[in-house]
């Protein structure tokens, strides 16, 4: 099922638009500057170019922005970010790894870990380049 365009115009998405539902010279100026400054990436796998998200919002949490980048490193991890937190978690654990919060944001996000973990693998797996040097999370 694709996202009418007017709609992925509002979302900030139109870099995923379908150009074969592109019907005026506006439109193709927008996917094209969509493409060129939305945060997204092409990428070549089997001789397939292949548009990739660089990040991907997980979900948002009273306030906590939780998302997943497609080039990172080691260990598989989520990106935290609100105007107090800025810090990344473990996806198999949920320990701080990196950046600042507070014991009660940490408490938020460990108890939405607890529930949302299998969605943060799905997430990263797909999000995952061919030249990414971590890979699917394979974890425990």
């Amino acid at each position: 099922m694709s996202i009418p365009n007017d709609q992925l115009k509002a979302m900030n998405k139109f870099h995923l638009a379908d150009p074969s539902h592109l019907k005026e010279f506006d439109e193709w100026a927008l996917w094209l500057a969509a493409l060129l400054h939305d945060p997204c990436s092409i990428f070549e796998r089997d001789g397939e170019l292949l548009l990739l998200e660089n990040k991907q919002l997980v979900e948002r949490l009273n306030g906590l922005k939780i998302e997943v980048f497609s080039k990172e490193h080691s260990p598989p991890h989520f990106h935290v970010k609100s105007p107090e937190v800025d810090a990344t978690f473990a996806i198999d654990d949920c320990r701080k790894l990196t950046g600042s919060a507070s014991s009660q944001a940490v408490n938020k996000i460990k108890y939405w870990h607890g529930f949302s973990k299998q969605k943060l693998i799905e997430t990263w797996n797909a999000t995952r380049p061919t030249n990414c040097t971590v890979g699917p999370y394979n974890g425990t």
